[in-house]
């Protein structure tokens, strides 16, 4: 079955250029109505202009489609409300929101200004929680909404150089966490995005031939998936150049210790059970893991404890 996207409202952040503008182009073309939101500031976040989002917004309804621009500044959260509003007043409703708004500030560690650090944090972090706590009441009140993060190998993998984009990358993914638990029962599902694409923030650092392979519109299948009214829940999707995979954070079920040997020796000695790739296993929440540290406590003191529910 086609997947659809009609009578479907959605807010694409950083809509015009790259990744964001194939998402926005593609939400329009399977149906839905768009809201481009680009502040369209540099790659570094200096500046600012309409242009960008009104030519994406152009493309869309000269197909047919049903768009508006919007230029707010994700770090604004009065601007992001506003541009919430403004949603609503055209169509009534928020059904998607793709946090996509990012900006690129390189520095080893060592040489990073706080000042660069704190910015990119601010976009990317920050613009997804502004972004999503505008939108969070009104998916909550009609029972349905599809949120999507992006993220990066940068902050699930490392990147030299990208301490502040890395920092940010993995936090949203923090975000992601939370709000599946806290959304599920309001029909909100929340996932992630981990793209590899030509873009605007990758153009200097890859040959041209891998360029042509990292073309953003390899990567927005993935985001419609996480759209759709079928979209998994609490899933990181990598994808580029045609290619999407699943990432996942998982724990080993690791090897309780006894009191006397609970010294940083113990654990050298016993690493490799403690590490065992064998034994990992995919937790719902933070409460179980403290449930499956207390369960070998029990069953290495032979105590009778009763945990089921109490730490969900």
């Amino acid at each position: 079955m086609t997947l659809r996207f009609d009578g479907k409202t959605a807010i694409v952040t950083g809509a015009g250029n790259g990744l964001g503008r194939s998402h926005a182009l593609a939400l329009a073309a399977r149906g839905a109505k768009v809201v481009v939101n680009d502040f369209g500031g540099g790659r570094d976040g200096s500046g600012g202009s309409s242009a960008a989002a009104e030519a994406v917004v152009a493309e869309i309804t000269a197909a047919g489609g049903a768009a508006i621009a919007n230029g707010a500044d994700v770090t604004d959260a009065e601007a992001v409300a506003t541009m919430v509003a403004q949603t609503m007043d055209a169509w009534g409703r928020v059904d998607i929101l793709i946090n996509n708004a990012g900006i690129l500030r390189d520095r080893t560690f060592a040489k990073i200004t706080m000042d660069d650090f704190r910015k990119v944090m601010e976009v990317h972090l920050m613009g997804s929680v502004n972004c999503t706590h505008a939108v969070w009441p009104i998916m909550r009140e009609q029972a349905y909404g599809r949120i999507v993060m992006t993220s990066s190998s940068s902050g699930l993998h490392g990147n030299f150089g990208q301490s502040n984009y890395g920092a940010a990358k993995a936090g949203v993914v923090g975000l992601m966490n939370v709000l599946v638990l806290e959304g599920e029962k309001y029909g909100i599902r929340v996932n992630t995005l981990a793209p590899s694409a030509a873009t605007r923030m990758t153009e200097e650092l890859m040959s041209a031939e891998a360029l042509d392979l990292l073309d953003p519109a390899s990567v927005t299948p993935g985001v419609l998936f996480l759209a759709g009214e079928d979209a998994p829940n609490k899933t990181i999707l990598g994808a580029g150049a045609g290619t999407f995979s699943v990432i996942e954070i998982t724990e080993t079920t690791g090897k309780w210790l006894p009191e006397a040997d609970r010294t940083p020796e113990a654990i050298a000695a016993h690493w490799a059970s403690i590490a065992d790739p064998t034994q990992r296993q995919h937790l719902a929440n933070a409460g179980a893991q403290t449930q499956n540290m207390l369960k070998q406590a029990a069953a290495g003191l032979g105590l009778d404890l009763k945990l089921d529910g109490q730490l969900a």
